[in-house]
């Protein structure tokens, strides 16, 4: 028998007051990730989520995303990641060819109407019979008249649960494809493939609690989720998340809190290489950092 939440619960019994991820000027502590997502298990379980079910989730990188992938793992369902910038119709499609259940997508800004998007899509798609907004903050009503938020699905729910115990070769996340030589498609990894791969990139890259890291990867995507979520939390260390990539930023945050450990794509090392500013150690930056 094995959940891949284990990880979370473990890091959360042994390190319950640490800080497991930070955005802008907001801590989580471990406990308080593994008693969020517990809330949500609850939650989904009580409006029938069941095992095998896949619920879909649209979200940047905020603490929100670990709480939800978490719960929805928790309760034997099947996550499935959306990349956050997928249009109406390719939402529609990803809904409708995972057979997801329920949807749980983030509102967006003034500039990137997310949560409208998604719901437009989810409107579209009957067999998704649940639709949660995802706020900027918790208590925030939603965007949309008539939909309900996470907070919503939340509220009252006890902050304890009992993982369902699956087994190491069921499904518990299905990445998307890109589509470049046709359609998406749904590629499923198991308990065992996502828990594996995090041990083994904590052994190549000599990770433990006390490393920091930055995570600016999107979590939606596998390289992301599995080397700095998944990793991270199976050895207990802290995660900075950042939702976009800007090269002052990423210095800055590596600089306040000391990053141990960075993963990027080619081009945002080529960004960081070729940005200066006198307003950076980055002699100290560079000690600092254990794996880049």
């Amino acid at each position: 028998m094995l959940n891949l939440s284990v990880i979370l619960e473990d890091s959360a019994r042994r390190y319950p007051a640490k800080s497991a991820f930070t955005f802008m000027d907001t801590t989580f502590s471990y406990k308080q990730i593994n008693e969020a997502a517990n809330r949500v298990a609850n939650g989904l379980r009580a409006i029938g989520i069941n095992i095998g079910d896949k619920v879909a989730l649209s979200c940047p990188n905020l603490p929100y995303f670990p709480i939800i992938y978490f719960g929805i793992i928790k309760v034997g369902a099947i996550v499935v990641p959306l990349n956050v910038l997928l249009k109406k119709d390719e939402i529609e499609y990803h809904l409708s060819d995972s057979d997801a259940k329920a949807y749980f997508c983030f509102a967006g800004m003034p500039d990137f109407p997310l949560g409208e998007i998604g719901y437009a899509a989810f409107s579209a798609v009957k067999e998704c019979r649940h639709f949660f907004m995802i706020t900027p903050k918790p208590g925030m009503s939603s965007t949309i008249e008539g939909t309900q938020t996470l907070s919503d699905l939340m509220a009252e729910q006890s902050p304890a649960f009992e993982m369902h115990q699956s087994n190491a070769e069921d499904t518990c996340v299905i990445i998307y494809t890109s589509g470049t030589t046709g359609k998406p498609k749904g590629a499923e990894l198991t308990h065992s493939n996502l828990l594996l791969n995090a041990v083994g990139i904590c052994d190549l890259m000599e990770n433990d609690a006390d490393d920091v890291g930055l995570i600016v990867l999107p979590l939606f995507h596998i390289f992301g989720m599995t080397v700095m979520m998944n990793a991270g939390i199976y050895k207990g260390r802290s995660g900075i998340l950042l939702t976009r990539f800007d090269a002052e930023t990423i210095f800055d945050m590596m600089q306040k809190h000391k990053v141990t450990v960075f993963a990027g794509v080619p081009t945002m090392y080529w960004g960081l290489l070729n940005y200066t500013n006198p307003k950076f150690d980055y002699e100290s930056i560079a000690k600092t950092l254990k794996l880049c």
